[in-house]
Order: C-alpha cells, then structure tokens, then sequence
C-alpha cells in the first residue's frame, strides 16, 4: 500500500454544504476503489497566488490516502471532469504526519496547549 497525500481546490463561491458533499464523494471514489482515507482536513477558504478561473480565493480539502496508483487514477480522472474544482494535487509519500494541524489558527493553538497544561 501507498500513502499519498491529496489536495483539492474548489472554487471561492462554493457553500459549506457543497464543500462536505465533495469530501464524501471523493471518499466515496477512494474507498470504491480499495482505498483507504486515513485522515481529512478542511483548510477553509485561502488567497490563491494568482487568479485561476477569475478566482481569487479557493477552498482546500487535504485527503491523507492508503491505496494503489488505481485509486488516485481513478480519483483524478473524476475531478478533471467536476466544474466545482479549480485544481488539485497528489503527492506520495514515505509517512503521515498526524499530529500537525498546519492551517488552525495559532489562537486555537495557544488554546489547545493551555488546555492541555
């Protein structure tokens, strides 16, 4: 089994509703194809670096994948064809990184800490 790391940009004017069914359809696509999703970020809505399809903002769902090249083939051959998504990206890689959750805000960070102590 591989582990691949895969980001999705769906477009700035898509609802939080849309944003959840895009997630469980592509979860869906994963765990059809004897995958496994391991673990789900919703980055929110980022500034892009440039305009892509005259937007100027996107929203990020990150997939943390168990699978075969079959399972992102196929995943990627569904998003090219989804009107809803601006880009996305699959990476592969050596382990997970679990514990990091890079795009919270450092408030909530602070909180979670002091939380802890």
């Amino acid at each position: 089994m591989n582990l691949y790391e895969h980001t999705i940009i769906a477009r700035q004017d898509t609802s939080p509703s849309e944003i959840k069914l895009l997630t469980e359809k592509y979860s869906k696509i994963i765990e059809k194809n004897d995958g496994e999703v391991v673990k789900t970020e919703n980055w929110g809505l980022l500034n892009l670096s440039y305009l892509i399809k005259k937007n100027k903002k996107g929203s990020y769902i990150h997939f943390k994948i168990k699978g075969s090249g079959k399972v992102i083939d196929e995943l990627e051959k569904n998003e090219a064809i989804d009107k809803k998504l601006l880009r996305y990206l699959t990476i592969k890689v050596k382990e997970f990184d679990l514990k990091t959750n890079y795009f919270t805000k450092k408030d909530d960070n602070e909180k979670k800490e002091k939380l802890k102590n």
